[in-house]
């Protein structure tokens, strides 16, 4: 299994169960998800509580998540949304910093990353109020914020990550 990294963070952000590819423009790893409940029963002794014997014929609630499986799985964290002038100002100095890093350890990738990455925004701003905005679980600040979409069925989701923001470790 390949886990896919923020180079930024060291969040995963997602692994190669899902169907992925790289975008036309070069510029992402699109990949394709699903929309998935899933039924979790609460573990009281997560909280340190001890069902008496009285108690024990008494069943904990179960809850139900509901999302897209590359979310829910990955532990991706929704972040507030974004106007376009803000994601315009993040986008700006996240590929500031991707082209300092790419200059510093594979210089010879910086010109395609820099044609990649002009197509790639223009692409999300063209249907910018479309997307929702994932970063990885611990929120770091300066990680990649993944975007999330729905293909023309209205009904599968796909998720786009910048694909020079991602390391890959073999699992």
């Amino acid at each position: 299994m390949i886990i896919f990294k923020c180079i930024f963070s060291g969040d995963e952000m997602f692994t190669d169960a899902y169907n992925f590819a790289v975008t036309d423009d070069g510029c992402f790893y699109e990949v394709e998800g699903k929309m998935v409940s899933r039924v979790d029963k609460f573990d009281d002794r997560l909280i340190g509580a001890n069902a008496s014997a009285e108690d024990a014929a008494e069943q904990t609630d179960a809850y139900c998540a509901t999302g897209v499986d590359l979310v829910l799985g990955s532990s991706l964290a929704a972040t507030p949304p974004y106007s376009k002038k803000e994601y315009v100002a993040y986008v700006k100095c996240y590929l500031k910093s991707l082209e300092a890093r790419l200059q510093r350890d594979h210089p010879d990738r910086v010109a395609a990353f820099k044609l990649a990455a002009g197509k790639g925004v223009k692409r999300i701003l063209s249907d910018f109020k479309n997307f929702e905005f994932y970063k990885g679980e611990s929120m770091h600040e300066e990680g990649l914020v993944a975007l999330l979409n729905f293909r023309e069925d209205g009904v599968t989701p796909y998720m786009l990550f910048f694909k020079d923001g991602l390391e890959q470790e073999k699992f």
